[in-house]
């Protein structure tokens, strides 16, 4: 199923000239089309992908514009063709800065319809637009500092101040990772409706995946605020 998946979302790419790349290692509502590993062919599902892709990643590379000038707004799209890999999107950078957003295939072949498909693009260019990994990354620096600061002071060996600025590095990562999540749910929301998808419906995949709580220095909200944050943004739409 994944392997079809692939060489379905390749080929449509081809024939769409759309910016989507595979790497190793519409309007919502009662007519949204079914995206689903199950009743969906993946003949379906590819041709879903592909058209997601083709109408929200212009209107990310719009927001981004007009919301900032320090961060390179040309995202580029790339399939995981990892068939191990678990249903996950993530957003990175490459060596020049340009902003690529990851789908595995097991994402793909998951999401029930094209709002979800839309709404984790949506999610995914908000974190980049927001300058989240730059913001993490000070964050980190931030954190092994002072841990290593404390550490010197309390007089620890040399071993003991660089296992304090590794732990330090990983507790100052996660300080803001919650509000970070929050804060690319909310422009989500927004990329996705202005892009003619619904983000409530979008949102609904977050009643499918393991809740994880509110442990401290977790790196997610809870899934029932996350969902509150989408309905209160798009209800101010």
């Amino acid at each position: 199923m994944l392997q079809r998946l692939l060489l379905l979302c390749c080929a449509l790419v081809v024939l769409a000239g759309c910016a989507v790349t595979t790497v190793s290692g519409p309007q919502s509502g009662a007519n949204t089309p079914q995206v689903s590993s199950g009743p969906g062919t993946s003949q379906e599902i590819a041709r879903s992908f592909v058209q997601v892709v083709r109408t929200v990643e212009p209107v990310a590379e719009r927001e981004c514009r007009a919301r900032t000038s320090e961060v390179n707004c040309d995202f580029k799209i790339v399939v995981d063709d990892r068939p191990d890999q678990p249903a996950n999107a993530f957003q990175t950078l490459d060596r020049s800065g340009r902003p690529i957003i990851a789908f595995t295939l097991q994402l793909i072949a998951d999401a029930r319809n094209t709002d979800e498909l839309a709404f984790v693009l949506g999610h995914e260019a908000a974190h980049h637009i927001a300058g989240h990994i730059g913001r993490q990354q000070q964050n980190a620096a931030a954190g092994a500092v002072i841990a290593g600061s404390l550490a010197v002071l309390l007089g620890g060996s040399t071993e003991a101040v660089e296992v304090a600025q590794r732990r330090g590095a990983q507790v100052g990562a996660r300080t803001y990772s919650k509000d970070f999540e929050l804060e690319a749910d909310a422009l989500g929301t927004v990329i996705t409706a202005r892009a003619g998808y619904d983000p409530v419906r979008g949102a609904q995949f977050f009643t499918r995946i393991p809740d994880p709580g509110d442990r401290f220095l977790g790196t997610h909200p809870p899934n029932a605020q996350r969902i509150e944050t989408v309905r209160r943004v798009a209800a101010g739409l």
